[in-house]
């Protein structure tokens, strides 16, 4: 989800090609390519990644990806690209809770509770 707009389009595609194509194995969890700061994490086979123009701590946003991949896993069951799908409208609820405007504010799953409305469609492991 793009918050502020600051970074280009296309970016994620810079980024991806950047981390499948690397030569070196895995790629550190920072990364600047062409001004934009790259961060990410990977659960269970997924990136989790945020962008940004500006310096940032990178332990921090490293923590809140750790704990966005936390709480999607904490309300679909099972962290995977199918249960992401599936669960899209949930995702997305979620992050407008737990983000503004790209500022982090609570990540606390039993907080959340009181905040989310959508229940999540199951998945089958």
């Amino acid at each position: 989800k793009d918050y502020r707009g600051e970074v280009v389009i296309g970016a994620t595609d810079v980024f991806f090609r950047k981390v499948k194509f690397s030569e070196k194995g895995d790629p550190l969890p920072c990364l600047n390519i062409d001004g934009t700061n790259y961060l990410f994490t990977k659960k269970n086979g997924l990136l989790f990644v945020a962008t940004t123009k500006w310096n940032c701590s990178p332990s921090q946003v490293i923590e809140l990806l750790d704990r966005l991949a936390k709480v999607f896993k904490d309300y679909c069951g099972v962290l995977s690209e199918e249960s992401i799908r599936k669960n899209f409208i949930l995702i997305y609820e979620l992050l407008d809770e737990m983000l503004d405007y790209g500022y982090p504010q609570d990540t606390g799953t039993e907080n959340l509770k009181n905040f989310v409305y959508n229940d999540p469609i199951a998945v089958e492991t």
